[in-house]
């Protein structure tokens, strides 16, 4: 199976009218450290995209780079059975992105899209643009219109 990648985002943006710039390094930013260090932002800006399940149920969070998914939180979203992170397999089988490259954006249709209030506290954030060494700019507002996702408070409380 091809896996979905940077074409698929470039054309996504295309067919929205939008001209965004993908920012290509030669590095690996499959992690945040590793993406906040290469775009010279804070780690919180890197906008990180995790596909978790619930029983077959695939469901999307979008957040911060800095935060971690309250699977409890997503549960009670409105999922009945247990929310888990989903493995390398899933992860290719259900967004058609390789790991670490998963975009927010192009995804198939009908998977919920969460965005995590986390965003928020940032004017530019910088989601995967489908390989584990690009991303794009954006900002929370203009994320949760393309993915047309919902806003949620899905990260675990700090301290």
């Amino acid at each position: 199976m091809r896996t979905r990648g940077e074409d698929e985002v470039r054309a996504f943006f295309e067919s929205a009218g939008l001209d965004k710039k993908i920012h290509r390094f030669d590095e690996s930013t499959h992690s945040s450290e590793l993406a906040a260090r290469s775009l010279g932002v804070q780690v919180g800006q890197v906008a990180k995209t995790i596909l978790l399940l619930s029983d077959e149920t695939a469901i999307v969070v979008v957040i911060s780079g800095d935060r971690r998914v309250d699977t409890k939180k997503v549960r009670a979203l409105g999922y009945e059975k247990r929310v888990r992170l989903a493995g390398p397999e899933d992860v290719v089988s259900r967004t058609g992105f390789a790991v670490g490259a998963v975009s927010p954006v192009a995804l198939p249709d009908g998977v919920p899209i969460y965005l995590d209030r986390s965003l928020r506290r940032f004017e530019t954030i910088y989601p995967a643009a489908g390989a584990t060494n690009n991303m794009f700019e954006t900002t929370p507002d203009e994320l949760l219109a393309l993915t047309k996702g919902t806003e949620a408070d899905v990260a675990r409380d700090e301290g």
